[in-house]
């Protein structure tokens, strides 16, 4: 029998944005919508399109998804907001995944954000996973933090290839207030920063996003809409460090900046571009995975294989550093596995946070002790 599946929504003043995102959610079986104080039909119209409404008064983003998730009566939580839309390719692969969940916990999701009025896609890192669809009962969102509330893996995700549809500024006004109030919300949780700190905040992080954006990843290939919306970032992290200077006094941080936590098993990334490479790596991978370690292959598809493995056509820095950072999105990555010299080359304009703890080959550890090794390194005792 297929499991059941219930989709969260928190929302205030929706009216607009609501009843087409409660349309393409068909395919649930419950759909709760939390409601904060809504001075419009919010409420009305989400209760006229079969959902359950709870009112709660506003308590910030993470305990507001808590209380959703305290309604929901599903083997699994689809978690979604207003201004998203499932899409039917998304809709039909999640009915298929009811039918027959793997044995995981959670999955990641793309998200596709539609910018004044177009989809975009280097420019935003897609796939640009989220963590939206989970067992009900295995997590619950961190109330310390007023931003980034996203829930972190504990162990291998399953990933999804429908996409939810992200409805962003349809005006360049809208942007650019958008962009500003999620500066404002960041460093209202931030210290104030030192000079130097203040300095990397406004000036340095903010430049090299820019050049590793729109370079590295590829963001010129969405245009002027892609520059835009990658300039807006790089703009918000600046103004949110300008913010914190003239008005930091939280204790603490809200995630901003923060390398996401590392739970479970660890994870190992393999990247081979031929298939004699692919092979090697995939029978050392195959043995990790027996061990317990979470594993992947990026590259050429390893013959006879069951390692997971997203493609690669050819090598190259920005090729690699695309799948590899979509590898990161899905769960966070602990140590890489080089088939060659040209592996190793290409792995060089990477970000450090991508990199983990490069392996040339093979190594000369087994994976039984690699895993181990990597396990204390990462996890600790």
């Amino acid at each position: 029998m297929s499991e059941s599946i219930t989709a969260c929504v928190i929302a205030r003043d929706e009216e607009r944005r609501l009843p087409e995102c409660l349309a393409s959610l068909g395919f649930c079986d419950q759909v709760v919508v939390v409601d904060s104080g809504s001075r419009d039909r919010t409420r009305e119209l989400a209760a006229a399109a079969g959902a359950e409404v709870i009112e709660n008064p506003w308590p910030g983003f993470s305990a507001q998804r808590n209380v959703a998730l305290d309604h929901a009566t599903g083997d699994w939580v689809l978690e979604i907001d207003a201004d998203e839309r499932v899409s039917p390719e998304l809709a039909a692969e999640l009915r298929g995944f009811l039918a027959a969940p793997p044995a995981v916990t959670m999955g990641a999701i793309p998200m596709r954000d539609v910018f004044l009025g177009k989809p975009l896609g280097p420019s935003i890192r897609y796939p640009r996973y989220r963590h939206r669809l989970f067992r009900r009962g295995a997590f619950r969102h961190d109330e310390q933090r007023s931003v980034h509330e996203g829930l972190w893996p504990d162990g291998p995700v399953h990933p999804f290839a429908g996409e939810l549809r992200h409805l962003l500024a349809s005006s360049w006004g809208e942007a650019v207030a958008d962009a500003r109030a999620y500066a404002r919300l960041e460093a209202s949780q931030r210290s104030r920063p030192g000079p130097a700190e203040a300095l990397t905040g406004i000036l340095v992080r903010p430049l090299a996003k820019l050049a590793y954006r729109l370079f590295l990843y590829g963001g010129w290939r969405d245009g002027g809409r892609g520059l835009v919306k990658i300039g807006l970032e790089c703009g918000a992290d600046s103004l949110a460090t300008v913010h914190r200077l003239r008005h930091g006094s939280g204790e603490g941080t809200s995630g901003f900046g923060q390398e996401p936590p590392r739970l479970g098993p660890v994870r190992i990334v393999g990247v081979a571009l031929g298939r004699r490479g692919a092979a090697r790596l995939a029978t050392w991978l195959e043995e990790a995975a027996r061990e317990g370690a979470d594993v992947a292959l990026i590259g050429a598809p390893p013959p006879g294989s069951a390692v997971p493995y997203r493609p690669l056509d050819r090598l190259g820095p920005g090729r690699l550093v695309r799948a590899l950072d979509a590898e990161d999105q899905l769960r966070p990555v602990d140590a890489l596995l080089l088939a060659g010299s040209r592996e190793r080359r290409a792995i060089r304009l990477a970000p450090g946070a991508l990199r983990g703890a490069v392996a040339p080959l093979f190594g000369k550890d087994s994976p039984a002790r690699a895993r181990s090794q990597l396990q204390g390194a990462t996890r600790g005792a």
